[in-house]
């Protein structure tokens, strides 16, 4: 997850607006196609296609879903963006800047965690926060690090001009920190917990602090989801059955496998799950996406996504993607609502109607 800042240059207008002519034509189908990549929230998925589980939500449904793993997470949002899939797993900052702002009405269809505390701003030697002004700071520019410091900062009342922004790709984030040059790293787990192994290196916040705000998402073309519903029940079905299995008798063995397949041992793994707030049961989903929480956090992601200007070239304001809420409110555009929070499917789950 997380990976590296989105290439943005797969969503000119001439795509979005070919992608969404497409949309509006679109007709029930029988096979449907799901992106996923490495992260502990997302591990789910690659167990249940293993696990047989997916076939069998499918077959309910007279369907097929090919449900195919990346190891690289922005290729995966690409692809789902030039209409190769139908659902992708992603966060929510990442579905607005890329998919939505680019065009491609989307809907989060499942809200299955959100970090808490997978994500840090980590100093060398200093265990204040506020030490941090006037650092060189290292992290995945234009990613949810990037995020997490602009929250972090104003935390404080500080402000990116207080410090410099180097981008670094996660890949290179550790053996980075070991340098003497660097002494202020914003990342994600398993990144946080290696470079915290280190004597020296001070964990000053994190994203337990701003609970909620950073979402994992799976989410799918709305059009694709309003002319087959039937997706969408198999995409909740798979997903809480999986995770019945993480937290029932089984667990253990499911969390084994997931751990071996993110590379990792159980050990590792259950760090990095106790660090994420994984909604295991759909009422608690539902509960979470109807909040007036998630309309606040929206709020804070696409005033920084703008400041960034990754809502789109000629966007004129915060306001030029429209964000329909779960009880249907809109910020931003009415006209032009390209992301969507949906917790019909989920409800269907919690009540048991699939």
């Amino acid at each position: 997850m997380r990976t590296k800042h989105l290439l943005r240059t797969l969503l000119l207008a001439g795509s979005a607006l070919a992608l969404s002519l497409a949309g509006a034509t679109a007709e029930p189908k029988k096979t449907f196609k799901v992106a996923w990549s490495i992260y502990v929230g997302w591990m789910p998925w690659g167990y249940a296609a293993d696990a047989g589980i997916v076939k069998k939500w499918a077959d309910k449904y007279g369907i097929t879903i090919d449900v195919k793993q990346f190891n690289d997470y922005v290729e995966s949002i690409n692809q789902y963006t030039a209409g190769a899939y139908d659902a992708v797993t992603i966060t929510n900052m990442d579905t607005l800047s890329t998919p939505s702002a680019g065009g491609v009405d989307t809907t989060a269809v499942i809200v299955g965690d959100f970090s808490n505390g997978n994500d840090a701003v980590i100093l060398k030697g200093k265990d204040k926060l506020a030490a941090i002004k006037g650092q060189k700071v290292n992290l995945v520019e234009f990613s949810v690090s990037h995020y997490l410091l602009a929250r972090a900062l104003e935390s404080i009342k500080l402000a990116e001009k207080d410090v410099k922004v180097v981008n670094t790709s996660d890949a290179d984030m550790a053996a980075a920190y070991k340098t003497a040059d660097v002494t202020a790293v914003v990342t994600w787990n398993p990144i946080v917990s290696e470079i915290l192994a280190n004597k020296d290196a001070k964990k000053v916040f994190d994203s337990s602090q701003i609970p909620g705000e950073i979402m994992d998402l799976l989410v799918a073309n709305t059009q694709v989801i309003k002319d087959n519903p039937d997706f969408g029940k198999a995409l909740v079905g798979i997903w809480y059955e999986t995770m019945d299995k993480m937290t029932g008798a089984e667990a253990k063995a499911a969390k084994e496998a997931m751990a071996k397949a993110s590379g990792t041992d159980l050990a590792g793994f259950e760090a990095q799950l106790a660090s994420t707030k994984l909604f295991a049961k759909p009422a608690d989903a539902v509960a979470f996406v109807t909040s007036k929480d998630v309309g606040k956090t929206m709020d804070h992601v696409r005033g920084f996504l703008f400041e960034k200007s990754l809502l789109g070239k000629d966007a004129k304001s915060a306001d030029a993607v429209g964000i329909e809420l779960a009880d249907k409110k809109v910020l931003g555009d009415a006209k032009n609502v390209k992301f969507r929070f949906d917790a019909t499917f989920m409800k269907l789950a919690a009540e048991g109607k699939l």
